[in-house]
């Protein structure tokens, strides 16, 4: 069975994250079905501003607005398998995590923590509040992976883009999608 997978962009630093990833589906769409994404207007702001494009216009996905709830992935049954909110704002980890269904992006995390499937948060804030933390918890223990974007650096990466990978790599092991990426103790 091929993924269904949802990704929100939220307004949150750290567009690569979005970018990198929306990149990499690109390439590994033999094993995906369907590809939902919702980017907030922040987010869309602060694409532009960190990477000094429009590029998101320009993927091949359906894209939905942050207020559509006739998307698919607003319902179980569309049977979107996996969501990624990456980067993923404090605002919107709390609001996932406190059940408020007030956008396309919080109500398609509900859906999926409530049909028990995999709902990943690319955490991108620091320093982090006893709040967040508490956030983050409560969304862990509803089935949630937190995924802070936290580069590695045993790969040794010689670019912006290739640190930023190295999270983006895990995000696709998470989604479990075949992907060739540095192991460690593997060469």
């Amino acid at each position: 069975m091929k993924n269904k997978i949802v990704i929100a962009i939220s307004g949150a630093s750290g567009s690569i994250y979005a970018k990198l990833l929306l990149d990499r589906l690109v390439e590994l769409q033999d094993q995906i079905e369907a590809v939902g994404v919702i980017m907030s207007d922040n987010a869309k702001l602060n694409w532009q501003l960190e990477l000094k494009n429009k590029d998101y216009d320009n993927y091949p996905f359906s894209f939905y607005s942050k207020n559509d709830f006739m998307a698919p992935f607003a319902s179980g049954s569309a049977k979107y398998n996996s969501m990624v909110v990456v980067p993923c704002s404090m605002g919107a980890l709390g609001r996932i995590a406190t059940g408020v269904s007030n956008d396309l992006t919080t109500r398609a995390a509900d859906v999926i923590l409530k049909e028990r499937r995999k709902l990943i948060l690319v955490a991108r804030d620091t320093p982090l509040s006893l709040i967040h933390l508490h956030n983050m918890t409560t969304v862990t223990q509803a089935g949630g992976i937190i995924c802070p974007a936290i580069p590695s650096f045993y790969s040794q990466p010689r670019s912006i883009d290739e640190l930023a990978m190295t999270v983006v790599s895990r995000i696709i092991d998470l989604l479990s999608l075949e992907d060739s990426s540095y192991r460690w103790g593997e060469q």
